[in-house]
């Protein structure tokens, strides 16, 4: 039997995540589903891959956590929506909590990027123009689609338009998340996202 008593990293940044009661299996759900789109979002704006994640959860002492490049496949695939070839891990919330500070560390190393990348949609949207017409936000679309339809089971399923205001919604969820207390933000917005 996994041990489920992990010491949590001694992080500031881990008590600013609070938790009024814990999530049920559904919220739980919910709230891997959301982290692993956060982070297929950031992968798809900065290109960033497992090892910038785990570097991360070095950086934040969550080695404990997040300890090498399976240890993460298994976290993001415990994200109902993605394509599987068998059991899925169970996800706790001291990984989540984990993720949560993961996610924030990487958008605040690439917090220029991400504001160039809002600052050009908001630019878009003013010209009334798609944001497909700017190369990074086209890029970005891309991607985020294309991994999106390779990753997730109903990928070829979903409309390019509901993938679009997807990719969208999470790139300016970042700009928010790779701001002062975005690990709080997030970690509020996931449980509130989870209880809805």
């Amino acid at each position: 039997m996994r041990s489920t008593a992990k010491t949590p990293p001694p992080s500031a940044s881990w008590e600013e995540l609070p938790l009024g009661q814990a999530p049920d299996p559904l919220e739980l759900d919910n709230i891997k589903t959301q982290l692993d789109l956060i982070l297929l979002a950031l992968e798809a704006l900065a290109g960033i891959g497992s090892e910038a994640m785990l570097q991360a959860a070095a950086d934040l002492n969550l080695e404990s956590m997040v300890s090498d490049r399976v240890g993460l496949w298994r976290l993001r695939q415990s994200n109902p929506l993605r394509k599987s070839s068998g059991g899925r891990k169970k996800l706790d919330v001291e990984e989540a909590r984990s993720l949560v500070l993961i996610i924030c560390h990487l958008a605040k190393q690439h917090q220029e990027l991400i504001r160039r990348a809002v600052a050009l949609l908001e630019q878009m949207a003013e010209q009334n123009n798609e944001p497909h017409h700017a190369a990074l936000l086209g890029d970005y679309l891309d991607t985020f689609s294309n991994t999106y339809q390779e990753r997730m089971e109903q990928g070829e399923n979903v409309s390019p338009d509901r993938l679009t205001q997807l990719a969208l919604k999470l790139l300016i969820d970042l700009l928010f998340y790779s701001g002062p207390n975005g690990h709080r933000r997030l970690w509020l917005a996931l449980l509130e996202r989870a209880r809805d």
